[in-house]
């Protein structure tokens, strides 16, 4: 697993602000994903995922900036 690569897709994903990330994870979870993880091993997307959603525990269930 490159760690590298699976912290450039975490932070692309976040640049795209509090609203997207939350579409993003969905779409992970459902299997699909942004265009970021396009290159990524499965293992390496569910990193992602994993990542992203305990960014995005901070912030609650809201977006209050975007």
């Amino acid at each position: 697993m490159q760690a590298s690569l699976i912290q450039h897709a975490v932070e692309t994903i976040c640049n795209k602000g509090c609203r997207q990330v939350r579409a993003d994870i969905l779409a992970l979870e459902q299997g699909r994903g942004p265009d970021e993880t396009s290159g990524l091993e499965a293992r390496e997307r569910a990193a992602v995922l994993q990542e992203l959603k305990s960014i995005m525990a901070v912030y609650g269930d809201e977006c209050r900036i975007d």
